[in-house]
């Protein structure tokens, strides 16, 4: 006679969830990304203009940009690096891929575990080589110039990386690297291991494009400086008191007192940047490292602002572009 058969055990029953909560929860999935990016486009944009302006001249601090304008000026900054960094990630994916598919397989089990250590061992040394080097003055022996930079921290992204390959091979085969049983200990150092990797090829990728954000910013201006500010606005500056300043090559009429109270005429200048408190002017002919004629926007003086010469002689005016002249005791702003 058969043992009568126990019924089976009922599950708990699993609790329903409101809308509201599946609905923030899908709605964290998307905002946490998009914030992550949204910051990063500012912290980038910042250093690119931080750069750029410090680089002519200008206080970075006096211009009061927008956020708007910051993320504007971070593609700037981000458009190489990213696409290096997509197009690394995708050749790094695909010989990695290859490399599993050839090591799959019980006959070469012996090969795996020799590949699992020699990355590790790489990747490591890698690492620790040139992880100080981001964080002290320690130089290590690298060409002069962009080498010097970005190599430090290029090296610990690949070492990493290759960390990286060894933990998931070690994690994806059924033994450890003796050849037996994995255990769940080890499964767990390997993760921490994989974890530490992970935060140091963080690190240092974001190191690297900081680096190149503030290396391009100086360069774009350098660049515009030695190319003679040609997308800069022409500038006329009307004042009621002498100017003193040593920008050259700025013509100076004084209109008599007949002229109203902005007697004083100076063309020649181009405006770099605008503060909300302050002028900042270069002469039409100034290259890197020339002086900038710094003018309070205090009623002093009005700016006559036109298109930007383009190649063209110094003063052409635009029509389109021309302020009309205030009335005396007021200021145009740019």
């Amino acid at each position: 006679m058969s043992a009568p058969q126990q019924p089976p055990a009922r599950s708990e029953p699993t609790p329903e969830r409101s809308p509201l909560a599946a609905f923030v929860e899908k709605a964290a999935y998307i905002a946490a990304p998009g914030t992550i990016t949204l910051a990063l486009l500012y912290y980038f944009g910042s250093l690119y203009i931080r750069a750029y302006h410090s680089t002519l001249g200008v206080v970075p601090e006096d211009l009061g940009m927008s956020v708007q304008n910051v993320m504007a000026n971070s593609t700037s900054a981000i458009f190489f690096p990213v696409c290096a960094l997509l197009t690394g990630g995708l050749i790094v994916f695909l010989f990695f891929g290859l490399a599993e598919r050839a090591l799959a397989g019980p006959r070469l089990a012996v090969h795996r575990r020799t590949a699992i250590l020699l990355m590790l061992a790489v990747g490591m040394a890698m690492v620790f080589v040139n992880f100080p080097a981001l964080f002290s003055d320690l130089t290590i022996p690298f060409p002069a110039g962009w080498p010097e930079v970005f190599l430090p921290a290029l090296l610990v992204a690949v070492g990493a990386t290759l960390g990286l390959c060894a933990v998931h091979l070690r994690l994806n085969q059924g033994t450890d690297l003796r050849g037996a049983p994995r255990s769940a200990e080890s499964d767990r150092v390997w993760l921490a291991v994989g974890a530490l990797l992970i935060g140091m090829l963080t690190v240092s990728l974001f190191f690297d494009m900081a680096q190149y954000a503030a290396v391009v910013g100086r360069s774009n201006a350098r660049h515009d400086a030695e190319r003679g500010y040609d997308d800069k606005p022409t500038v006329v500056v009307h004042s009621r008191v002498l100017l003193t300043h040593h920008a050259r090559d700025i013509d100076f009429e004084d209109h008599g007192s007949g002229s109203g109270p902005y007697r004083y005429e100076y063309r020649g200048f181009q405006l770099l940047a605008k503060a909300p408190a302050r002028f900042y002017l270069i002469s039409h002919t100034a290259r890197y490292r020339d002086g900038v004629v710094v003018l309070p926007d205090d009623g002093t003086a009005w700016l006559e602002i036109r298109a930007a010469r383009q190649g063209g002689a110094p003063g052409a005016m635009s029509s389109a572009a021309a302020v009309s002249r205030p009335r005396a005791g007021s200021a145009a702003r740019a």
